[in-house]
């Protein structure tokens, strides 16, 4: 049975991510530091910080992981001259360091079975200059982790790609643009399919780059954004 990790497991994209590898038969580990709205029996539940970044080497280093979903994120949306330093610190530590930190110490064990396959779940906020400053950094940073793992793992078997969702209709999304509001109706009239994306197109998307199908596919970026514009001010 093959084993995935999973980051920011506990809801969204993650817990989407989660169910479906469940019901492809695979050993699921969800990580989140919170599981109040987690409803998977058949995952092994791992609660943990990504911020403790010190703390990660030794969290994996007795379990063989196959797949590495590095789905966690965080979302403040400061204004940009008031950003509170936790946040930055947060952010960062979770978007970017934590999955840069999972990649290296899953690496060894992908190269010396010559297989693997990593995940990085970014967003179109990488192209668009996005509210929250930091967000949009880190999500521009994930998309050249992944190309530069991709370059270094490629020749031991391992693929490295990313996913990168547009507006999506998670708890956060849900919170900014509520239901009904003319917030979220000029979100939905910029997407030419008309409709915000659910968490499960965004793990229909993560579940094929993990297929045999892509086999070939390494160092690349699947956007799952509905057609939404990369050069414009919108994003997830």
């Amino acid at each position: 049975m093959n084993t995935a990790l999973i980051t920011g497991a506990g809801r969204g994209i993650g817990l989407a991510t989660a169910k479906a590898f469940a019901k492809a038969g695979w050993k699921v580990l969800a990580l989140d530091k919170d599981f109040s709205n987690f409803d998977l029996k058949e995952a092994e539940r791992i609660e943990f910080d990504l911020q403790d970044l010190s703390g990660i080497r030794k969290l994996v280093e007795k379990r063989e992981v196959d797949t590495l979903v590095n789905n966690a994120g965080v979302l403040y949306c400061d204004a940009y001259d008031s950003i509170p330093e936790q946040h930055r610190k947060e952010i960062l530590a979770v978007n970017i360091e934590a999955p840069a930190e999972l990649i290296t110490a899953l690496a060894p064990q992908m190269k010396a079975r010559k297989s693997g396959r990593i995940v990085n779940v970014g967003s179109v906020a990488a192209f668009t200059g996005h509210p929250d400053l930091w967000y949009g950094i880190t999500k521009a940073g994930i998309l050249n982790l992944t190309k530069a793992w991709a370059k270094e793992l490629g020749p031991h078997g391992v693929l490295v790609n990313a996913v990168a969702p547009g507006p999506v209709a998670t708890e956060l999304f849900d919170r900014g643009h509520p239901l009904g509001s003319d917030k979220r109706q000029r979100v939905i009239d910029s997407i030419p399919v008309k409709r915000v994306g659910t968490a499960d197109d965004v793990a229909r998307a993560v579940v094929f780059l993990l297929s045999p199908e892509s086999g070939y596919i390494t160092g690349q970026t699947l956007f799952v954004c509905g057609g939404t514009s990369i050069s414009g001010s919108g994003g997830a």
